[in-house]
């Protein structure tokens, strides 16, 4: 089995917009230095995602900002954006049994259906985990800011 990483990668874009977009001009540039990750390749996930309607370019100087509230912005919705066929390549079949072998010319179909449900229970998971959970969760791990200091 394989997951993408680009799903993560994403993930870790939206957080950074969500807490910055509105602030300042947020770059695949900026988003390649925080994801660790090339600029071509952020450049692709956030074209996803804006085609997806996630995100927005701000008018004028450019810069990328949530297009939703993060309450509506599912993992599945993200995941979906930036691979949309990864659900049915999750758990791969292989593609060449023998139609002459008697479990050749059926295991695709057996496996299909053992796999349906697994699938069903990844997207349902998936749903259920929105940017606003994983931003509060963000937010609970980021350490308390120190006191102000008085004279």
């Amino acid at each position: 089995m394989y997951l993408s990483n680009k799903g993560s990668v994403a993930v870790h874009c939206l957080v950074f917009i969500s807490e910055y977009g509105e602030r300042m001009r947020v770059t695949s540039e900026l988003l390649a230095t925080s994801t660790g990750c090339n600029a071509v390749t952020i450049r692709g996930i956030v074209s996803a995602l804006k085609k997806n309607g996630i995100l927005r370019v701000k008018d004028g100087a450019g810069g990328a900002v949530l297009n939703c509230p993060p309450e509506q912005i599912t993992l599945w919705r993200v995941y979906q954006a930036v691979e949309p066929d990864g659900l049915e390549k999750l758990i791969g079949v292989h593609g060449a049994p023998s139609p002459y072998c008697p479990v050749g010319r059926s295991i695709h179909a057996v496996l299909e259906a053992a796999y349906a449900p697994v699938r069903a229970d990844l997207r349902a998971s998936l749903e259920k985990i929105t940017l606003g959970g994983i931003l509060a969760d963000y937010h609970s791990r980021q350490p308390a800011s120190a006191p102000a200091q008085t004279e």
